[in-house]
């Protein structure tokens, strides 16, 4: 079987670390597009796409989120597995009709996430399994139709809609990253120094169990190839 297509849309304006952690994680033949410096895709003509994490606001008045935000829309309608994760998650419940709203507020470091065990993205993950997360914005309503399979005291952390599955946390970021992220927010120092005593090998190894979503996610689009292939 050839390698799969995926589209891998970067919406992080530091572009660097972010593709190489999807680069990383995801055994497939991943092409960047650079959604903030207006390059997108020129057709449809993909087995799945991924949306990554932003600093930005899905929100925003922005060209680049607009035009984002259409080719999503488009792809998700031409039935294009898709993969949202942080800033990915909030767009993908945009465009498909949720809400996203400001928590004025950041949600940062190592967390607890619990997740209903019947969504196959997070198959082979525990119920409560640990994940970095760093968001000031939150998906308050899932869009019509989608199944919420996994939340924290923060609110929703997963959502599937469809072919689209969308995830709240970071399951790509290394520990380097991690500590990059959280060094450049402006919060207290505090909070800060507090976040960075966390990122340690032990729950970084924690958290690698939600890792396994990237895999389960290539299953789910190698089951939509085939069943296409036998329709046709």
């Amino acid at each position: 079987m050839r390698p799969l297509r995926i589209a891998l849309l970067n919406a992080a304006h530091e572009r660097v670390d972010t593709r190489e952690n999807f680069q990383r994680e995801l055994d497939a033949d991943l092409v960047e597009f650079h959604a903030p410096s207006g390059d997108l895709p020129e057709d449809l003509r993909w087995d799945a796409f991924v949306v990554t994490g932003s600093a930005a606001s899905v929100y925003w008045d922005r060209e680049w989120i607009g035009r984002l935000k259409t080719w999503v829309g488009d792809a998700v309608e031409a039935g294009l597995p898709a993969l949202g994760v942080c800033y990915g998650h909030q767009l993908l419940a945009d465009v498909m009709g949720g809400r996203v709203e400001s928590m004025d507020e950041y949600e940062i470091g190592y967390r607890t996430v619990r997740q209903d065990g019947d969504n196959r993205l997070l198959a082979g993950v525990d119920r409560e399994f640990t994940v970095f997360t760093t968001h000031s914005d939150r998906v308050v309503e899932a869009p019509p139709g989608a199944t919420v399979f996994a939340r924290n005291d923060y609110g929703i952390h997963g959502f599937r809609a469809g072919r689209a599955f969308a995830v709240q946390f970071h399951p790509e970021y290394d520990t380097a990253t991690a500590r990059s992220v959280t060094e450049n927010k402006d919060l207290p120092d505090e909070r800060i120094e507090r976040v960075l005593d966390g990122i340690d090998a032990e729950t970084y190894e924690a958290a690698c169990e939600a890792k396994r979503l990237f895999g389960n996610f290539l299953d789910f689009v190698r089951d939509v190839q085939r069943t296409r292939a036998s329709v046709d």
